[in-house]
């Protein structure tokens, strides 16, 4: 008999400060002593489940998602929305989460833009699985804005003097961020400009891979997932990447909020699994 599935501790930390990174990018730093054993460090790619009270309902103090899903109906539990952790200073218990913000749109872009220092925010997590492994010839990072928040943290823990090729697309110019890292990294910055998200990424990836360097690839490709899609293609059915080496996913999808991407991320996997298929048995 399965084990019934666990329901991750929330925990409540206190905004300090936040900054605004470019036009569209917050950081929030927060902090609490509910993140004393928080976890995080293990992987560059953590990520928390934020939870945002709808108004006028009330929750269990302290809030545990599980009592909330066994008590409550399904339409008033949280919000919750996926971010990943950009930095973690398990000594200060100081966190730092990067939001898009692009107006009114959305749940967490708007709360960060309106954070304040002693705001509170309640999270689950945290989650991760990739990190730079110090045996790999060289590193590839893709990704968009969702995804920049990650390969940042990543490009930190590249090994000192390790390859990399990055490839991040954002809006425009004014988008780009100072990353810093020990490796030897050339970064690409894609501007989207009006194209639709991931078009001229993909472009320009596939422009770069007869120069891409020989040796054992491990790959790190994030973000939209019709764009995903195509990469995923690229490395594992073209250059043979095994599926070992790459970790792949869409962080989001055109035209689904994050409630409905996640209820239809298992079927769009099969999907994608099953073209793939049909492509090799071509």
């Amino acid at each position: 008999m399965p084990e019934p599935r666990r329901t991750p501790q929330a925990r409540t930390a206190t905004v300090t400060r936040t900054e605004r990174i470019t036009p569209h990018m917050i950081r929030v730093w927060l902090t609490g002593d509910e993140l004393a054993g928080f976890g995080a460090g293990e992987f560059s790619d953590h990520y928390v489940k934020l939870c945002f009270p709808q108004d006028g309902v009330e929750y269990p103090s302290p809030l545990d998602m599980a009592v909330v899903r066994r008590d409550m109906p399904r339409a008033l539990w949280p919000r919750v929305r996926t971010y990943t952790v950009r930095s973690w200073d398990p000594r200060t218990l100081e966190l730092a989460i990067d939001f898009v913000h692009h107006g009114d749109e959305g749940i967490a872009g708007p709360w960060a833009d309106r954070a304040r220092p002693g705001d509170t925010l309640t999270m689950l997590g945290p989650g991760g699985a990739y990190l730079p492994d110090p045996a790999a010839g060289w590193h590839l990072l893709i990704g968009d804005e969702s995804a920049l928040p990650a390969i940042g943290a990543s490009l930190e823990r590249l090994p000192l003097g390790a390859q990399a090729r990055v490839f991040i697309e954002v809006s425009g110019p004014e988008e780009e961020q100072k990353l810093a890292t020990d490796g030897l990294a050339e970064i690409v910055w894609v501007h989207r400009g009006g194209a639709v998200v991931g078009e001229r990424l993909v472009e320009t990836v596939r422009a770069a891979v007869p120069a891409f360097p020989a040796g054992d690839l491990q790959a790190f490709v994030h973000g939209e997932a019709n764009f995903v899609k195509e990469f995923r293609r690229l490395l594992k059915l073209e250059l043979g990447v095994p599926m070992e080496r790459l970790s792949i996913s869409g962080y989001w999808r055109r035209g689904a909020d994050e409630d409905g991407w996640q209820s239809s991320k298992a079927e769009w996997n099969r999907r994608v699994e099953e073209e793939e298929a049909a492509l090799v048995a071509r």
